[in-house]
């Protein structure tokens, strides 16, 4: 092999320094740096870019979009502003003393504008250090205004309650509550036994009640029946004239002669047994 001689660095020297050797070089020195430093963020979807200078948190958020920033002097974080469920189970205690414990679900965003604050005062995670304890607190705090049967029965107001206290809570924070449900509320078997001890005989009381009330309408009727045919009899009656009622005795005296059979009843001792008016129905034919 031949060893280079000062010829061959001369020449190496000529094309380094001829322009178009030089102009490549430059473009792939400042390729190589751009990719190194990689001097730009990409912000997505339901993002924003937390810009840090050395490492101190300023008040430009960055939007959705390709961003460039001043290598080794600025960083950025990406935080989620976009809707996220945080599902939590406390237990607490009634007004009236009883164990009840809950569980919720919570929807809530962070407040896009104020992605740096939150980065800056809570960091990134914020469930655990705000929103798991907010909601233990309020859950704790309205149910303790309310009797366990009260918590069951009025579950909208106490539901619209826990949400507004905790919307007020969270938004000190920069955090916005968009819903909130009760998922359930579990009681004490013993609690759990009388309420249903309780449901059994409301619901026999309702039957009886339904029942006597049925009873009184039937007797009603029986009673509103019997006066109208009591009625119906007087009025009958009131129509009826002496002629009628001589009517009536003449059919009877008429229907006892078709029956008789011509044979007169046997008297015996000082008593006599009537033909009643046989004599003059005969007479008059």
């Amino acid at each position: 092999m031949r060893a280079i001689d000062n010829s061959d660095i001369n020449d190496i020297k000529n094309v380094f320094y001829n322009s178009n050797w030089r102009k490549l070089f430059i473009v792939g020195l400042v390729l190589v740096l751009v990719f190194l430093f990689k001097p730009w963020v990409q912000v997505g979807a339901g993002e924003r870019g937390i810009v840090q200078n050395f490492g101190a948190v300023q008040d430009q958020v960055l939007n959705e979009g390709i961003h460039f920033l001043l290598p080794v002097m600025q960083t950025a974080i990406l935080m989620d502003v976009k809707i996220q469920k945080a599902i939590t189970d406390a237990a607490s205690a009634s007004s009236d003393l009883q164990d009840v414990a809950l569980s919720v679900a919570l929807n809530y965003h962070i407040i896009p504008d104020k992605a740096n604050i939150v980065y800056q005062t809570i960091g990134v995670q914020f469930k655990e250090r705000i929103i798991d304890p907010a909601i233990q607190e309020v859950m704790k705090a309205v149910s303790a205004r309310y009797t366990a049967e009260e918590l069951i029965t009025k579950r909208p107001a106490v539901s619209t309650e826990m949400q507004e206290s905790l919307t007020t809570r969270l938004l000190a924070s920069n955090i916005s509550v968009d819903a909130f449900s009760i998922i359930s509320f579990s009681f004490s078997q013993t609690f759990t036994d009388a309420i249903e001890a309780k449901q059994t005989a409301e619901q026999n009381a309702l039957k009886a009640k339904r029942d006597l009330d049925r009873i009184k309408v039937e007797a009603q009727q029986t009673i509103a029946a019997a006066t109208a045919e009591a009625e119906a009899l007087r009025l009958q009656k009131m129509n009826i004239s002496p002629d009628l009622i001589e009517l009536r005795k003449i059919e009877a005296n008429l229907k006892a002669i078709e029956k008789w059979d011509g044979i007169l009843p046997k008297v015996t001792g000082a008593g006599a047994i009537p033909f009643i008016g046989v004599e003059k129905v005969l007479s008059k034919k």
